[in-house]
This record gives structure tokens, sequence and C-alpha cells, in this order.
């Protein structure tokens, strides 16, 4: 992933509130279309201009033709609050965070967690995340649903790790049940990039508890209750479990590994 700078000047009198509007409806723009990643952005005033710095999955992640008509729409409300079009400088590359996936997968997998800021569709041959912009717009011009979902699964992810509250146990739920309302969102997602992309996309059903590493291995795959989805390898090293038929692959539960 890479760091870009923008700069935003102003070309005749305006004020911060306009000016603070108009630019945070342009990164959240960004973010609904997977442009920029993560929840918060620093929008500094100096000498007459505004800077923030963003993290972005290419170095040409804000080029024009990612643009959702969202972004464009961002783009002229900028004008309105007498804000130029935003100057771009290329900071470099992020030396904490993944590479994108830059090659056509031969299948994808909904996959997240609260560490991470990239994109939660991954590349299912590298486990590369995949930008959203690169895929077609799944609701509403942008993916601002795949970004909901994923704060969602980050935000019970982040419940359970921690194990301190009675929170954790409602978090499990929703990350481990296939009858969860997260597991029924993320898999609807997940069936609407298959669709759109034609490409297979499975969802990735946390595992964590069981009795043993033996019963683990015999459990069945909890959609159709097939127990041929074991592979002999795990796949990417982290999928264990992989069902063809309900695109779900899984873990052996971590208490056992």
């Amino acid at each position: 992933m890479h760091v870009i700078e923008l700069r935003f000047e102003c070309f005749d009198n305006t004020t911060i509130t306009a000016a603070e509007q108009a630019i945070n409806g342009l990164l959240e723009a960004y973010r609904a279309n997977g442009q920029v990643l993560g929840r918060e952005f620093a929008v500094a005033f100096n000498e007459g201009e505004f800077r923030v710095r963003l993290l972005t999955p290419e170095k040409s992640s804000l080029a024009k033709r990612h643009n959702s008509p969202w972004v464009n729409v961002a783009l002229k409300d900028l004008t309105a609050a007498k804000i130029l079009a935003p100057r771009e400088k290329y900071i470099g590359q992020d030396i904490n965070s993944e590479v994108s996936s830059t090659d056509t997968p031969s299948w994808q997998v909904l996959y997240t967690s609260y560490v991470h800021m990239c994109s939660p569709v991954r590349n299912g041959d590298t486990l590369q995340p995949i930008p959203l912009y690169q895929l077609p717009a799944t609701f509403n011009g942008d993916h601002k649903r795949i970004i909901k979902w994923q704060t969602e699964w980050q935000a019970c992810d982040e419940l359970q790790m921690a194990a301190a509250t009675k929170a954790e146990f409602a978090a499990l739920e929703e990350l481990t049940s296939d009858k969860s309302d997260l597991f029924r969102r993320g898999w609807d997602l997940r069936g609407r990039i298959e669709y759109l992309t034609g490409i297979p996309t499975y969802y990735y059903l946390y595992r964590v508890g069981g009795e043993s590493l033996a019963t683990e291995q015999q459990r069945a795959c909890p959609r159709c209750g097939s127990k041929d989805w074991l592979q002999p390898q795990p796949l990417l090293d982290l999928f264990h479990f992989r069902c063809d038929n309900c695109r779900i692959v899984s873990n052996i539960s971590w208490d056992h590994l």
C-alpha cells in the first residue's frame, strides 16, 4: 500500500466549516469506494491550504478512472466551497502494510480481521487484498456496504480478542455462526461479488472453541452438513475447510492448533 498527500487550496474566500464539509465529504466518498483506507483522516490547515495524508491500496488509487459517481459529486462540491481540486503528492510505499493483488484470481474470499485496514476481498491464490474499486460497484455506485460489513466484523473481532466483557460471547456468535446477522449480510455480499465478477467467491467463517483436534477434523459444513470440505493441506496456511457448494472456508479451531 502507499501513502499519498492531498493538498487543497482555496481560490476565493470561504469558511473553515464549508471547507471541512467539502473535504471530509470527498474523503468519505473515496473511502466508500475503497480508494483510501482507514477510518480517520487528520486534515491540517497551514499557510492557507489544507493537507491530509492517506493510505491507498495502489499508487494510482486516486486516478479519475477509479472514481465512483459519488466521488465525482464530492469533487464538484469542492468548487462550491471555493476549493480547488486537490493536488496529489506521492510520499512512498507503506512498509507496514500488504501489497495489493494485481492478478486475476481463480477464486476470491471475503476475509478480514481487526488488525487489517486493507480490502476484505482477497485473492484466493495469494491472499493479497483486491482493491474494491477494481471490482464492479456492489450497490448504489460504490462499495459502502462492504466497508460497513468489514467495520462490524472487525468490531466483533476486537471484542472477542480482548476477552474482557460478556460482550465477547455475543461477538463470537456473530463471527462463528452461520445463523448470525453478520454472516447473513457478509454471505449475501459474497454472492453479489461473485455474480458481478464471475469469479468463485467464498466467505470466511471464523472458528474457535471445540472439544479436540480430532473432533474438529470431523466437523461438517454448517450449511449443508458435508464432511468432504476438509482440505489435505490448509489453503494459504489458513483455511483448513472449503465447501465449494456453500462457498464457505473455515479453520480448525485455533484452540487446537
